[in-house]
């Protein structure tokens, strides 16, 4: 059985595509690319069938992550097929909670640096679109840090199906 997750930040074409690349390869470099599904959105669809924006793209790259994508707004149907649903910052966490068809639902939704051992008390991934390339580079740290927690996560609940 696949364990389906999706990241959703504002337009998806910053923090939930460079979240999904980075994550993708996270799995699949623990071999668990057969076992999990993994996607983004954004809460808006402002962009949808856009490119990521030209930084993410290139930070990625230049860190041996896959920059390719085209964004897409998320759906309230498409919680009935995920596992999962990360949130990149507390106001994504309060829209998706809001757009859940049941509490089970809500319950899927997750800020993904809760999945950081080290993330302080802010637990937003702050948006890097009105900024300079270094907010990029900053997203990327809190996106690599927290997908070793959420990579940890995911393997029990995959390994859990398949017990």
């Amino acid at each position: 059985m696949t364990y389906r997750v999706c990241f959703v930040c504002t337009g998806n074409i910053c923090r939930s595509p460079m979240a999904e690349s980075v994550f993708r390869a996270r799995v699949a470099e623990a071999g668990l690319d057969g076992l999990v599904e993994i996607d983004s959105a954004g809460t808006g669809g402002w962009h949808e069938g856009d490119p990521a924006d030209p930084r993410t793209v290139s930070v990625l790259e230049e860190h041996g992550y896959d920059g390719g994508h085209t964004a897409r707004q998320f759906q309230p149907s498409w919680f009935a097929r995920l596992d999962l649903v990360i949130a990149l910052d507390v106001g994504h966490l309060k829209a998706l909670r809001r757009l859940a068809p049941s509490p089970e639902d809500a319950a899927k939704v997750r800020l993904l640096r809760s999945y950081d051992p080290a993330a302080d008390d802010e637990l937003d991934v702050p948006d890097p679109y009105y900024g300079g390339r270094d907010g990029f580079e900053e997203c990327l740290e809190m996106v690599e840090a927290a997908s070793t927690g959420l990579l940890t996560a995911v393997r029990e609940q995959v390994e859990g199906q398949a017990a």
